[in-house]
């Protein structure tokens, strides 16, 4: 198949914009290639539309050709949010690379530069915080299986968050990982979705269990926002917490994480007297 893709992948190498040429082939039971026999992975500095796709067949197999935008490759490296892209490139064989681009790219995801970690520990530790606040209050109402729903969620976050703190880029097969690098973890997930208890009661023992992981994760998991927060020594605005670049990343999950925060002692609150009587706006400082 590498043959007959030849000349769709010397074309785009010939073109100035392409930085790299990878090919990734299906390995057995993996999902990381949609079903694809083949992947052709072409990453260009720039193009019309940050990702563009071809699909082709030859005889019994298939291909898929992804063209993405360098710009949009790193926000998936920042985001997390195409963990199968990081396998590619990991596992992928280079078919072109110009500069040795692909290749410290590789060198990149293995290493994980210290200053990514904290902004993907900062987005996986408020939405952990999220998940698990609103699974506590749905199992406080009754409601266990969207309380269920959300704790799953808010395991999977307190895995990644492990996982990025050791170091390591989260894959696909996230909870294959964590059982190496966090077996009590991968214990409580595990004690979640197998335990013959009843949905209740596995419920009521996990928030118990996970309540002290959680907290003994929280320097860690805030570290990103209180260093930002130290940056100035006056207190921040909630508007201004969500304007901030960085923090944009996860400010869906911005005010949940504050008030976690402020529970745990961790951010202090400071009232600013308004026009109104008795009412204050909410600054928040370190």
């Amino acid at each position: 198949m590498e043959d007959i893709l030849r000349p769709i992948y010397q074309e785009r190498a010939s073109m100035k914009s392409t930085l790299g040429i990878l090919l990734i082939e299906k390995r057995d039971s993996s999902t990381s290639t949609d079903s694809f026999d083949y992947i052709l992975f072409i990453i260009v500095k720039e193009a019309e539309e940050p990702v563009f796709l071809k699909q082709y067949t030859y005889r019994n197999k298939k291909a898929s050709m992804h063209i993405v935008e360098e710009e949009k490759l790193k926000e998936w490296l920042l985001l997390g949010t195409n963990r199968k892209m990081v396998d590619w490139i990991q596992n992928g064989k280079i078919l072109f690379d110009r500069n040795e681009y692909v290749h410290n790219l590789k060198t990149e995801i293995r290493e994980f530069p210290f200053y990514g970690r904290k902004i993907k520990m900062g987005m996986e530790f408020a939405k952990l915080i999220r998940r698990y606040v609103d699974g506590k209050s749905f199992f406080e109402n009754g409601h266990a299986l969207d309380a269920y729903n959300h704790v799953v969620h808010s395991l999977h976050h307190l895995a990644r968050l492990e996982i990025i703190e050791q170091g390591f880029y989260p894959e696909v097969t996230v909870w294959n990982q964590v059982k190496h690098i966090e077996p009590e973890i991968f214990k409580l997930y595990e004690e979640l979705v197998t335990s013959g208890e009843s949905l209740e009661k596995r419920l009521e023992l996990l928030f118990l269990a996970s309540e002290f992981l959680i907290y003994s994760r929280t320097n860690l998991g805030s570290q990103h926002l209180l260093e930002i927060m130290s940056t100035k020594e006056d207190p921040w605005s909630i508007a201004e917490l969500m304007a901030h670049p960085e923090l944009a990343h996860y400010s869906v999950d911005l005010s949940v994480l504050l008030e976690y925060l402020i529970e745990k002692n961790v951010i202090d609150v400071i009232k600013v007297e308004t026009k109104g009587q008795e009412i204050y706006h909410r600054y928040y400082r370190v």
